[in-house]
């Protein structure tokens, strides 16, 4: 537990600079270590991508135990911090939350996402009181684990269908950002935001560190670095990428016969060092 705590407050400093905190989101060891060798401090995992590995779609539909068993593999596959993504806390109530927190802190990742998506159509975002509840629920249990671990809190706003109205969507997402970090989330998270001028406004607003999820069309990180992000992180975006070489591969294979999409692969014995062989 020591060890861990001294991971979770090098982690947590990281937010603090120099420079913006770059997190690749990994989904098993083989991403994971690949992203170790390249240099980056710091690891997050991708809920979506670690629920397509093991063959279920994104959205908690990903029994807690597979989500933390991978969780805890990558773990113990690498030395520098990992910060998981939990989803909505894989339940409502507060002792399912208390729970996935617990398992999380024994697994030992020393960060955690938690949003406040729901899955629902007809009410896809949980209320604020709900949300904010879950955030002192994990507070409480890391008390009482006497664990640190460095919470990054979620809002879905600007994931909604229809794009909504900017202005609306602005201030619901600071209203809620705001109220996370009241609550004691360490970190505060707005996937979906492209926009520079949003993003520094959001990024000035909430009044400690902001997270902002990148992709294609995104901001580039020394851009995202001059509007106040503090965190950076990629999501799903890697083995989506990585999926779609694979369809090209497949695509290749099944009709011409030839294997260019193979070209530059890791070499079979490199991937056994980087995995200890």
């Amino acid at each position: 537990m020591e060890f861990q705590t001294s991971k979770a407050n090098q982690f947590r400093q990281l937010h603090r600079g120099p420079g913006v905190l770059i997190l690749p989101n990994a989904w098993d060891v083989a991403s994971a270590r690949i992203f170790e060798e390249a240099g980056f401090p710091a690891i997050a995992t991708t809920s979506a991508g670690i629920a397509f590995s093991l063959g279920y779609p994104d959205g908690e539909r990903i029994p807690r135990e597979e989500m933390l068993a991978r969780i805890g593999r990558i773990v113990r596959a690498v030395h520098v911090p990992v910060t998981a993504d939990v989803e909505a806390g894989y339940g409502v109530t507060a002792e399912d939350v208390a729970r996935t927190t617990r398992e999380l802190i024994e697994a030992g990742a020393v960060g955690m996402n938690l949003e406040d998506a729901t899955g629902r159509q007809d009410q896809p975002l949980c209320s604020l009181e709900l949300a904010v509840e879950k955030i002192k629920v994990v507070r409480q249990t890391v008390l009482e684990m006497r664990t640190p671990i460095v919470v990054n809190a979620r809002t879905d706003v600007y994931l909604l269908p229809g794009g909504g109205n900017p202005d609306a969507d602005y201030s619901e997402a600071v209203r809620r950002l705001l109220a996370f970090r009241d609550a004691g989330a360490d970190c505060v998270f707005a996937p979906g935001l492209k926009d520079p001028e949003t993003i520094g406004r959001l990024a000035k607003a909430v009044e400690c560190p902001l997270n902002i999820l990148a992709g294609p069309g995104s901001p580039s990180i020394p851009e995202l670095a001059k509007l106040g992000v503090a965190r950076v992180s990629v999501g799903s975006g890697p083995i989506r990428a990585t999926l779609s070489l694979l369809r090209r591969l497949a695509e290749e294979l099944r009709t011409s016969g030839t294997y260019s999409a193979m070209e530059g692969a890791v070499p079979h014995n490199e991937v056994n060092k980087l995995l200890g062989g």
